[in-house]
């Protein structure tokens, strides 16, 4: 159901009103890896900042995770899934080709007048979620939507390829972006994509109608694959432009960010970023050491730990910058 159309003289603006997360109770941790991989404690966080990660149990799906998060930020937002106009969910592991998750998110929640639809731009999904409903808000069409980050990238894991599972954890987060007149609003969003980089860089192998054939005569298994030092390579180049770039389109100067919050990739993709865009290491929000990498969880999730931390405030200036499989990329500032 469309929220009422506003009068002419109303002003249309969009922002995140609340933000909830969910994490699987059971942790992994480097240590528990070394039983199950040629890997190390060591090996790992020299690599990558990561020590530990949640992992969903067998019978959590995708949508569990989201609608728990879901209504954590319904909390925060302080309204009801009934006043939810759309549901948007961010994930590259549904719980099905079909029925959609965020249609199993509504039904978890009670969302009854809700519209849903799937995102899968990997990694940058939230975001491009985000940028998505602002567009909603913003004409009027509707007032309040849901945006979640949700994966259980761990059902599509190789746990014997150290290079794979050592990165990726499970959960969701999620915001309600609603139309504001004050306080918090979108300030300004870039968004890309490089569809001519070899697949293979990032790929979940076995999936997909091209795979369906491979897949009945069992040539292949799902779980994914990646190039790590080309994608390594890629983050370095491509967070301090998604940084620089959305800020210039937002009229904000790097000097007025309060919080830069990125994709947890890798923590030293985001100390080189710092380095180039000649920022503290204090201006960028960082849990991949206890979250590792939830893929399109990974910046709503890292909003819940940093404002439950006090380093998310309102009235804050945040950039939220965001990379991934595709190849995608995108970035918004906004004033939380």
């Amino acid at each position: 159901m469309s929220a009422q159309q506003p009068s002419a003289q109303d002003i249309l603006a969009a922002g995140i009103i609340g933000v909830g997360s969910y994490l699987p109770e059971r942790i992994v941790t480097n240590a528990n890896l070394e039983l199950m991989v040629n890997t190390s404690d060591e090996w790992i966080t020299t690599r990558t900042g990561i020590s530990k990660r949640h992992i969903a149990d067998p019978n959590e799906a995708t949508s569990d995770l989201a609608a728990k998060a879901a209504k954590n930020a319904l909390q925060s937002a302080m309204i009801t899934a009934e006043d939810i106009d759309m549901i948007l969910v961010a994930t590259f592991t549904p719980d099905a080709m079909i029925p959609s998750t965020a249609s199993q998110v509504q039904n978890k929640i009670g969302a009854v007048h809700a519209s849903v639809l799937d995102i899968e731009a990997a990694c940058s999904g939230f975001v491009y979620g985000l940028v998505i409903a602002q567009q909603f808000i913003q004409t009027g069409a509707m007032k309040n939507i849901l945006v979640i980050g949700a994966e259980v990238v761990s059902r599509y894991l190789d746990w014997k390829d150290r290079t794979t599972c050592v990165l990726f954890g499970d959960g969701a987060g999620a915001a309600v972006v609603s139309r504001t007149n004050k306080g918090s609003t979108f300030l300004g969003f870039h968004l890309g994509a490089d569809g001519s980089s070899p697949k293979e860089l990032l790929m979940l192998i076995g999936s997909g109608s091209i795979n369906r054939q491979a897949t009945m005569n069992n040539q292949s298994k799902d779980h994914i694959i990646m190039d790590g030092k080309a994608i390594y390579k890629f983050g370095i180049d491509i967070l301090p432009e998604i940084v620089t770039t959305v800020t210039h389109k937002s009229h904000v100067k790097l000097s007025e960010v309060d919080l830069i919050i990125p994709h947890q990739a890798n923590k030293r993709i985001i100390e080189s970023a710092a380095e180039r865009l000649g920022l503290s290491m204090e201006k960028f929000y960082v849990n991949i050491d206890r979250r590792a990498n939830t893929s399109a969880a990974s910046i709503p999730i890292a909003m819940v730990d940093a404002r439950n931390e006090g380093k998310l405030k309102k009235g804050n200036i945040v950039v939220l910058a965001a990379f991934g499989a595709g190849l995608t990329w995108g970035g918004v500032a906004l004033r939380y």
